[in-house]
């Protein structure tokens, strides 16, 4: 019972972090910590409507092209015989 009670001392010990303590982990010119949790990240908070487009549909259907190109060119090379494996 008592090696028990000396392990659980030993560790209740070990529940104040280590950079809590003071001047310990620290740099001088560190904010200081707020006293309670933040809580939740804002999840619902959503940022507003843009004005405008992120890209134009021109550009866009550019660079889909491009991508359809290169996955066919990834496909045939695939699907070509390598003649290194003989």
């Amino acid at each position: 019972m008592a090696a028990l009670f000396a392990t659980a001392l030993a560790v209740s010990g070990c529940s104040t972090s280590i950079a809590d303590l003071p001047g310990v982990g620290v740099p001088g010119d560190a904010p200081a910590r707020p006293k309670e949790a933040g809580g939740y990240l804002p999840v619902h908070d959503l940022p507003p409507e843009r004005g405008e487009a992120v890209i134009n549909p021109v550009e866009q259907a550019k660079i889909e092209a491009e991508l359809r190109a290169a996955r066919d060119r990834q496909a045939a090379a695939a699907a070509a015989p390598n003649p290194a494996a003989k």
